[in-house]
């Protein structure tokens, strides 16, 4: 059985690996998701849903093809289904993301990026 509670820092301590997203609970059919990023990402696009980007520490920088967002801690992003993005940390970034279960990390980009959900 899944703890009643998990503490968000407590995850993120655990990983090691940039870009590799854990999952820290699910709530109805989204994963909440504990991820560290740094250096550039790929250019990719979720046709299919919406992603939610929360920086918990850091300063993450969200590439669109029209415009940067800036995030700094505590700074919450969704970037709408369909946008093509690329996420960019300069320095190490700790976030969650908020996802439907099952969504692939590059979504339509593949390649050597795509990394397969992790469990705590």
């Amino acid at each position: 059985m899944e703890p009643d509670v998990r503490n968000v820092s407590a995850a993120l301590d655990l990983i090691s690996e940039h870009w590799q997203p854990h999952r820290l609970t699910s709530v109805n059919d989204y994963d909440v998701k504990v991820v560290k990023l740094q250096g550039e990402f790929v250019w990719h696009t979720h046709p299919d849903t919406d992603e939610l980007f929360m920086v918990r520490s850091g300063h993450l920088t969200i590439q669109l093809r029209d415009r940067d967002v800036e995030l700094g801690p505590d700074d919450v992003f969704v970037v709408p289904a369909g946008v093509e993005h690329c996420p960019r940390a300069d320095e190490e970034v700790s976030a969650l993301l908020f996802e439907p279960k099952g969504t692939i990390n590059t979504g339509d980009a593949g390649g050597d990026r795509t990394a397969a959900l992790q469990e705590l």
